[in-house]
């Protein structure tokens, strides 16, 4: 016999993510956050492993293992393995044991087509969800940050994703909102690109985000910091050690940093003056793991003159807000899901 506690603790909040997916249980948290890779066998097109399993494979394959990413810019570029990758998640966080299907609410990013959004629901209903709702990422982080979006007061959101930033203007629960394909994937080729043409050494994206990661900035660091690297010698051909500093780093990333900034501020140019009066008195907030990149937000707050921070949990901060959704939509959901 089923508890009535058993129904209503199965709502689920999935972000959807390029680089992760963390999956949001309700009366439980984030449960789950594995990168969103998946190995498979070429010879007899098998999955091999997923999550984290598969993404130390990056790089350090056989030819016949490819380690690939289901998702792009944010959206299905794979549909068959996203739904195979959705349901090993679903089964990993509720467990196998329950009977009852998961409501599950999914955030995508604000820019997706009615395609791209269709696809992500039917790759959920086939995972096993019950009910389906797709929100869109921007409106998710901001609840996540603790932004009540149904006052009449602007709130502005900067979701930097791996392979997209979602930028909204939140207020009454509607986002005036753009979305760019320029995200922490993007800083990470940025450092493999400058590599090799500043220093003839060749390096894989995994060693490419520990740059971003480690030294990384957007904005100049008080103090130097430095990290040795390893890769291949583009005029030798053989493995070689450099040092590589922050400094370095910063002129890297300097392109993609700007682009970010660029699009704050063209969202900005189109927000009607009252909300952009309430967005200089509240702030610019800033989540997703793009967002950790050292002195981005100050360097988002110098350009634009508003008072840049960034959100308490920023990692998190999409699937909480994606799972407060489906909490908010429990029992009189029909309106709430029309809305978005």
């Amino acid at each position: 016999m089923f508890n009535m506690f058993g129904m209503s603790s199965n709502d689920i909040g999935i972000d959807l993510g390029t680089a992760s997916i963390l999956v949001y249980i309700k009366g439980k948290g984030v449960v789950l956050k594995e990168p969103s890779v998946v190995a498979i066998d070429r010879d007899t097109n098998r999955i091999l492993a997923i999550g984290e399993e598969a993404r130390l494979m990056i790089g350090r394959t056989p030819g016949n293992i490819i380690a690939i990413r289901p998702l792009r810019h944010g959206v299905i570029s794979d549909y068959t393995v996203t739904e195979k990758m959705l349901k090993y998640f679903i089964n990993k966080a509720v467990g196998k044991k329950t009977l009852l299907r998961p409501r599950i609410a999914v955030c995508i990013p604000s820019g997706a087509t009615e395609v791209e959004r269709k696809a992500v629901e039917d790759a959920t209903y086939q995972a096993g969800a019950k009910e389906v709702s797709i929100i869109e990422e921007p409106v998710a982080a901001a609840i996540g940050a603790g932004i009540d979006i149904s006052k009449a007061c602007g709130n502005m959101i900067v979701d930097i994703g791996g392979g997209t930033t979602d930028i909204a203007v939140i207020s009454l629960g509607g986002p005036v909102s753009t979305s760019i394909k320029v995200a922490g994937d993007d800083f990470d080729e940025a450092v493999v690109r400058y590599m090799r043409k500043k220093h003839n050494l060749l390096i894989g994206e995994r060693t490419g985000e520990d740059i971003k990661i480690q030294i990384g900035a957007a904005y100049r660091r008080p103090e130097v910091l430095t990290m040795e690297v390893r890769g291949r010698n583009l005029v030798t051909g053989l493995p070689k050690t450099i040092v590589v500093t922050s400094d370095e780093t910063l002129e890297a990333l300097q392109e993609p940093a700007m682009q970010i900034v660029d699009a704050v501020h063209n969202v900005l140019e189109r927000t009607p003056p009252e909300l952009a009066a309430d967005i200089y008195d509240r702030g610019i907030v800033f989540t997703g793991g793009g967002s950790l990149i050292y002195g981005l937000d100050q360097l988002c707050q110098e350009k634009t003159g508003i008072t840049t921070m960034i959100a308490e949990a920023p990692l998190t901060a999409v699937a909480i807000g994606t799972g407060k959704f489906i909490e908010f939509q429990n029992g009189d959901s029909a309106d709430a899901k029309k809305e978005y």
